[in-house]
């Protein structure tokens, strides 16, 4: 039992390096978009419409990469995630044009980060362990990803103020070939035609056909929609509106890696509580206070200690939802097709980060501003905190009938 639960703790540890990375090297993007912008004489809709795709084209393929790990195992998806990943580096540090910009940094990124992210690899941990600790696994994966944040945005930027973007983007591009290392973690991890967790045996077009009847499955997903348009936007955008208002770049990369560090804390809170409290009010509170904080940073004079303050309280609520979501949907619908099912609702949450960074840059293009950008961010995020009061976040019927049975 001993050696079994120290098994436990290393794939765990393992499974937070591979989203460290991962989430690491997506998070510091945003530096790119200036110079990479300058460089071909584009607006900066041009590559902020990349780093969309990049967001819709993670969601759309999450529940496929979702999908083929609950049925091949997630050793097989993490592989291939990692050479899109790579190859989508490679090619936008070597892109002649905005094509190239978008299949790089918007396609095969995209593609890369659904195969060895949150979506795949959070559904595997929720697996290795206890039903009772299932909520602070999720919570531990979630700070892995903000770790990586916090720790890789301030290399990106000496590599970028060493190097050069293109230079700068190739060596991250050989570093994401690191993740295929942790993809033996994962083997034989595939969902067998067995119970789980005294889960009666469901193919994935019932467990669809079950979700897509549930009304509080798509307030859910209604709702994640908001949490990807505020933190794509904020992420991509963030260091070219402190470089508008004067700061240096140092700033935007203390901001990211802040709110990296802080999120660390909010998502390990968030997962504890999520094991002991009500998911949907946790979710309400974290989408008001992002509302009001939102609203703050707006009306306060900006300085480098509003920028921080900001940074600091925008961290602990960053990937906060993360946790109480996917445990939704797992308390909800049960594990046997978790990661198909978080997939539908993270892509949802992609396309408003589509939405969010696209938005921006063209909004910017054209007014000069991210003001409004701003205020849109707090008034959906308000309308999100009310909606979730009325999710409904028992069991489905069918798990409740065969939990009362068994």
């Amino acid at each position: 039992m001993v050696q079994h639960k120290k098994i436990i703790s290393l794939a765990i540890a393992l499974a937070c390096v591979l989203l460290a990375i991962n989430f690491g090297l997506r998070s510091s993007l945003g530096l790119f978009l200036k110079p990479v912008s300058e460089t071909f004489g584009y607006g900066r809709e041009v590559f902020a419409f990349s780093l969309a795709l990049q967001n819709l084209f993670w969601g759309l393929s999450q529940p496929i990469a979702g999908a083929f790990a609950d049925k091949f195992g997630t050793s097989r998806v993490i592989i291939l995630g990692t050479l899109f990943y790579s190859l989508g580096l490679y090619i936008t540090a070597t892109a002649d044009s905005f094509m190239g910009l978008h299949i790089g940094a918007g396609i095969l990124i995209g593609m890369g980060i659904a195969g060895t992210g949150l979506g795949v690899i959070l559904p595997a941990m929720a697996r290795m362990v206890s039903p009772e600790k299932r909520a602070m696994a999720l919570g531990i994966g979630t700070a892995a990803g903000s770790a990586g944040q916090f720790l890789l945005i301030p290399v990106a930027r000496e590599f970028l103020v060493a190097y050069g973007w293109q230079t700068a983007l190739i060596i991250m591009a050989i570093g994401a070939l690191s993740m295929i290392l942790f993809s033996p973690v994962f083997k034989g991890d595939e969902i067998k035609n067995t119970t789980l967790d005294n889960e009666p045996s469901q193919t994935l077009k019932e467990a669809l056909n079950e979700a897509s009847r549930h009304i509080h499955y798509w307030l859910l997903i209604a709702g994640f929609f908001v949490c990807g348009f505020q933190l794509a936007f904020i992420v991509v955008h963030m260091p070219s509106y402190l470089a508008d208002k004067g700061f240096d770049s140092s700033v935007a990369a203390a901001s990211l890696s802040i709110i990296g560090l802080c999120n660390i804390f909010g998502s390990l809170i968030s997962g504890h509580f999520s094991g002991i409290y009500s998911k949907k009010w946790i979710l309400t509170y974290i989408y008001a206070a992002r509302s009001i904080i939102i609203v703050l940073f707006l009306i306060t004079p900006i300085s480098t200690f509003t920028i921080y303050a900001f940074s600091f309280a925008t961290g602990f609520l960053w990937l906060a939802t993360v946790p109480p979501t996917s445990g939704l949907v797992a308390q909800m619908f049960g594990l046997r097709f978790m990661g198909t099912l978080y997939g539908i609702v993270f892509l949802n949450h992609q396309i408003g980060s589509f939405t969010g960074v696209w938005i921006g840059g063209y909004l910017f293009d054209t007014t000069g501003s991210y003001d409004q950008v701003w205020w849109w961010a707090a008034i959906i995020a308000a309308i999100t905190a009310l909606i979730h009061v009325y999710i409904d976040e028992r069991p489905i019927k069918r798990i409740r009938a065969n939990v009362e049975t068994s």
